[in-house]
């Protein structure tokens, strides 16, 4: 076998993508990472704020403890020490007033017994409503329908909807209740809540994820006969019986023994084998929804909280970011599923946004903003909505050189780093 036709090219740098490369790569075969832009890690980026010049997320992206397969490609690369793990959350209501969310010494799933039982801004009756509801949820195998659907049948009132199964899954789905597929969201909290004890804890980056997919991972390739090329868009792709070709955006051609496709949905049909097309225009079909960050460099340290959660406010997560330099402070707030932001001016949703710190967090009241900027992920993840399965294929096609890889691609989970790094690692395997 010649060596082009032992290596592997894998199209795009993404997680999916970089998870294929590392496992690939990790067992001795060969590969080319092709990536259209200058940096790796996909929507699990960085880039430069030309207003100050640091390096900042495009939107703050954490694991969890249910996340095997982000852990173990974070071990595969050398960087799982670059992230920390908060066992305790804080619950800010609308009146300001605080809940502390954690872990009590029972084993699962009565663990967030008390954690639930702690929230203040519900009463006991609502509290009683939502475990009765958790439960029904856990043990029920449910109809894929609208989650609100579910949640009529099991009594599951307006208030309580708004103050838990809004402010939980909106987070972790993008999507809103009446959307929300409810064996998706049955999988987030089961999996992210129930499951085990360390399921729910909340795995933050020390770094930007540039330092943490970009560089480690370039390193971990070059030196098992792997390697990246930025810069290079993958425009088309052909594989018949003794290898693959695939033709970049300049036209230079790179060819391979076999092709893992690793780009997004909407973009994969595209740049498939012609005879592979048809079948990834179905996926190309899955609705996209929109995240939005707010970026807030401040002239002192309004908070000692590392993270918090906002219950019935515009914003949704508050993360404190390592300070990139003396003097400032560096805040990120997280808005999913946030349709509304998008035509709206950044500069009012700024303002929103400071207005709720500052009732949050007296000290903000008198701080200066330095910068403030508004990153909007248009097509962040895809909607987890009833039938949506059905537009995922697996890791296999019917071309036995291509395989596909990518959070789109059928995973069990939803759009997640990890579904996205679960499916490289199928991807490899196959």
């Amino acid at each position: 076998m010649t060596a082009e036709a032992d290596r592997v090219i894998v199209a795009g740098g993404g997680l999916a993508g970089l998870a294929a490369a590392t496992a690939l790569a990790g067992r001795g075969v060969p590969v080319t990472v092709l990536e259209s832009r200058t940096r790796l890690g996909g929507r699990a980026t960085s880039f430069e704020d030309k207003a100050t010049g640091d390096l900042v997320d495009n939107c703050q992206h954490v694991g969890m403890g249910c996340c095997t397969n982000l852990r173990a490609f974070c071990d595969r690369v050398g960087i799982a020490d670059r992230f920390r793990v908060e066992r305790e959350l804080t619950f800010i209501d609308g009146t300001g007033g605080r809940s502390r969310f954690r872990a009590n010494g029972l084993p699962a799933p009565l663990h967030l017994a008390t954690a639930l039982a702690g929230l203040r801004y519900f009463s006991w009756r609502e509290r009683l409503t939502l475990a009765r509801g958790l439960t029904a949820l856990a043990r029920e195998d449910v109809a894929d329908e609208p989650l609100s659907d579910w949640l009529d049948r099991h009594g599951q009132p307006d208030r309580v909807r708004r103050l838990f199964w809004h402010v939980v899954l909106v987070s972790a789905l993008s999507e809103t209740l009446d959307r929300v597929s409810a064996p998706v969201a049955r999988k987030v909290v089961v999996d992210g809540f129930l499951r085990h004890r360390e399921a729910w804890e909340v795995h933050l980056p020390d770094a930007p994820l540039d330092d943490l997919y970009g560089e480690p991972v370039v390193r971990f390739l070059a030196g098992r006969r792997g390697e990246v090329r930025t810069g290079s868009g993958v425009a088309a792709s052909e594989a018949g019986e003794t290898g693959v070709r695939v033709t970049l955006r300049d036209g230079a051609e790179v060819r391979g023994g076999e092709l893992v496709l690793a780009l997004p949905h909407h973009r994969a049909a595209s740049a498939a084998p012609p005879e592979l097309a048809e079948d990834l225009a179905v996926a190309g079909s899955l609705e996209s929804a929109p995240i939005a960050s707010v970026h807030l460099w401040l002239d002192r340290e309004v908070t000692d909280l590392p993270h918090a959660v906002f219950v019935e406010h515009l914003s949704q997560w508050l993360f404190k970011r390592p300070s990139p330099r003396p003097g400032v402070h560096y805040l990120q707030v997280v808005i999913s599923a946030s349709r509304d932001v998008l035509g709206r001016p950044h500069a009012d949703v700024i303002a929103d946004v400071l207005r709720e710190l500052r009732a949050a967090f007296p000290e903000a009241a008198g701080a200066e903003v330095l910068n403030a900027r508004v990153v909007v992920e248009k097509r962040a993840v895809f909607s987890p909505l009833p039938g949506h399965d059905a537009a995922r294929p697996g890791q296999t096609t019917r071309q036995p050189r291509v395989f596909l890889a990518g959070d789109w691609t059928r995973t069990g989970w939803p759009a997640t780093m990890e579904g996205a790094v679960r499916s490289g690692h199928l991807a490899a395997e196959a």
